[in-house]
């Protein structure tokens, strides 16, 4: 008999009630079947049968053998999804809605609520803003979807456009998320730690060159030619130190944190990288508030 061919159900001593002798299904006694599953034998009936390529299975079976079934991931262990783009476009949105809320609806609390602002108490005699501690860190997140000039939205969500996609796709939804929250609340984090005694700070930039810092890390891993990537990421470094107003420590913040974070995400080892990554996302989580904590001391929080 071959593997996968229908079984005959165990052998039962004949019913006490004068029935056929037929076995009763394992799942329903009172059903007497002659057909048993094909991979283990239990015997079933039709309301338990599921159709196999030989045979029938029992629900058991079927159930154990989806289990066995491993779930495609991507090259880096994300979920592998039909559209890779989905979180690029979402985050591409809020950043949008938020632009015309800021600039044009609920202007100008929005900005003044939602922004990096800092200011120590050697210049008020009290600190304000991110300064003052945790009840205004919130600032860190919400400046790195806050901008106020259309040119400035324009371009940080035209890069995020082009170049999020592939990277999501290779991370996988969440992983890429991760990594785009963690630039951002770098960046935020390193321009308070440098500047936070007297600052005020806006704009996705620092989330937004850790995505080509993490997509530097992925064409160096994927063995992809970096030119065009390096090119593009050497003319918004120029920008960035040449352009009066551009909060370059947010750029460089952001960007260090993007490289660092996919070099843990893409370079851990097959056999232990959830927890590689896992430890990755939580390091720099953890870098971010000990560069909170200590500018709030230095700038009298």
């Amino acid at each position: 008999m071959l593997p996968d061919e229908p079984r005959p159900p165990a052998d039962r001593p004949p019913r006490a009630d004068g029935g056929s002798g037929l076995p009763g299904c394992y799942r329903h006694p009172d059903q007497e079947t002659g057909i048993g599953c094909s991979r283990c034998g239990r015997p079933i009936c039709p309301q338990c049968m599921v159709s196999a390529s030989v045979g029938f299975h029992c629900p058991e079976c079927v159930a154990g053998g989806h289990r066995e079934v491993r779930r495609a991931t991507t090259r880096f262990g994300g979920q592998l999804t039909a559209d890779g783009g989905l979180v690029t476009r979402i985050l591409v949105g809020i950043n949008l809605v938020v632009f015309v809320l800021a600039a044009y609806v609920l202007t100008p609390w929005l900005a003044e609520d939602l922004s990096l602002f800092s200011v120590g108490p050697q210049i008020t005699g009290f600190p304000y803003g991110v300064a003052a501690g945790p009840d205004q860190w919130y600032r860190l997140l919400t400046a790195a979807f806050l901008h106020t000039a259309p040119w400035h939205v324009a371009t940080n969500m035209v890069v995020l456009w082009v170049m999020g996609p592939p990277l999501e796709a290779a991370l996988g939804r969440l992983r890429y998320l991760a990594l785009y929250l963690l630039s951002g609340l770098a960046g935020s984090a390193f321009a308070f730690l440098v500047a936070g005694g007297f600052m005020n700070s806006l704009g996705a930039s620092g989330a937004v060159f850790g995505v080509f810092g993490a997509t530097a890390v992925m064409y160096r891993r994927t063995r992809t030619p970096l030119g065009p990537v390096v090119a593009l990421l050497v003319f918004n470094l120029i920008v960035t130190f040449s352009v009066p107003g551009i909060d370059w420590r947010a750029h460089m913040g952001g960007l260090v944190a993007g490289t660092l974070t996919a070099i843990g995400l893409m370079y851990a080892p097959r056999e232990h990288r959830k927890a590689v990554q896992g430890l990755t996302l939580l390091g720099m989580l953890a870098v971010v508030l000990v560069m909170v904590l200590v500018g709030t001391a230095r700038y009298g929080g």
